[in-house]
């Protein structure tokens, strides 16, 4: 298995068994995603949107002045999600234009910043695009605002309609691969499901230590959830819900230290397959190849994990 982890501050680390490279040192690489074609797209120092081949050559798809944050390749388009809370699109001209529709959806005017009171300063990420997903074929296409909920679009982005309650705080939403009516999203509330495209959600905490979710996914027939006490937790654990109605909340373990070092954060657990690959907040990698059930830590002091990526 050859695993990405893009780093705040130190580029991407190329991880396959005990072989580890550094590729793009000194550059903050924020997000990573499949671009469907085989190759890597990534948000690097901010300002650039680049695509890496399957060799590790990088090039540039284009660059704004826009802080970049998140994006997602589906049904041979590019969105991408920007700190100001703006989606972007890739044109035919290979330049990132702002998508109106989104500048216009109904109760943007009631999102806000997410913040915390540290050491008796206020503390948190700008009002911003924290993660962006979408189905393949691109039947729908979901924007999670930190914090304003999750803006969805099912028409390419031309119109979006407000999902979630605002107040949920979502970190991460994701769709399920095969079943575009099912998605998951991390939240302060707890761990969010619908299944009917994001039109009503169910929150469920029974089974976590702490309510604050910050990175889910799907792996197999079942959702993946880190969960924390606070953003700045120094400890997390990742769990396990079944994809059926009444499945429950699990921890997992076999493999894995009852707590991790940091909850992994947004967009730093991934699967592929019956592969799974997440990043702590020390750095430390453990990988799974069998949806789950058992892991081994593969790599140790990786800096600052911002996003992890399957090959």
């Amino acid at each position: 298995m050859t695993t990405l982890v893009a780093t705040w501050t130190d580029g991407l680390c190329t991880v396959n068994g005990d072989s580890r490279r550094q590729e793009i040192a000194s550059q903050p690489v924020r997000w990573l995603a499949a671009d469907g074609r085989g190759a890597t797209l990534a948000i690097v120092g901010g300002h650039e949107l680049r695509r890496r081949s399957a060799d590790g050559d990088w090039v540039l798809v284009a660059a704004s002045e826009c802080e970049l944050s998140c994006c997602v390749a589906t049904g041979g388009e590019i969105f991408v999600g920007t700190d100001d809370a703006r989606v972007l699109r890739l044109n035919a001209d290979g330049r990132l234009e702002p998508l109106e529709s989104f500048d216009t959806v109904k109760g943007r005017d009631t999102w806000y910043a997410g913040s915390a009171i540290i050491d008796g300063k206020r503390v948190g990420p700008p009002l911003g695009i924290r993660s962006i997903a979408a189905d393949a074929a691109g039947t729908v296409l979901l924007a999670n605002v930190h914090v304003g909920g999750i803006p969805r679009s099912t028409d390419g982005g031309k119109t979006w309609q407000p999902t979630i309650d605002i107040d949920s705080d979502v970190h991460e939403v994701r769709v399920h691969p095969a079943d575009p009516r099912i998605l998951a999203a991390a939240a302060a509330v707890g761990l969010c499901i619908s299944r009917d495209g994001g039109e009503t959600w169910t929150v469920e905490t029974e089974g976590l230590h702490a309510p604050h979710c910050s990175a889910v996914a799907f792996s197999g027939d079942a959702i993946l959830v880190s969960a924390s006490t606070s953003p700045f937790a120094s400890e997390g654990r990742v769990y396990r819900r079944s994809l059926q109605a009444d499945g429950a909340i699990e921890p997992l373990d076999h493999g894995l230290p009852t707590w991790l070092s940091g909850s992994p954060d947004t967009g730093c657990i991934a699967t592929s397959g019956a592969s799974v690959a997440m990043a702590d907040r020390s750095g430390n990698l453990y990988l799974s190849s069998d949806f789950g059930e058992t892991w081994s830590l593969t790599a140790r002091d990786l800096p600052a994990p911002s996003n992890v990526l399957i090959l």
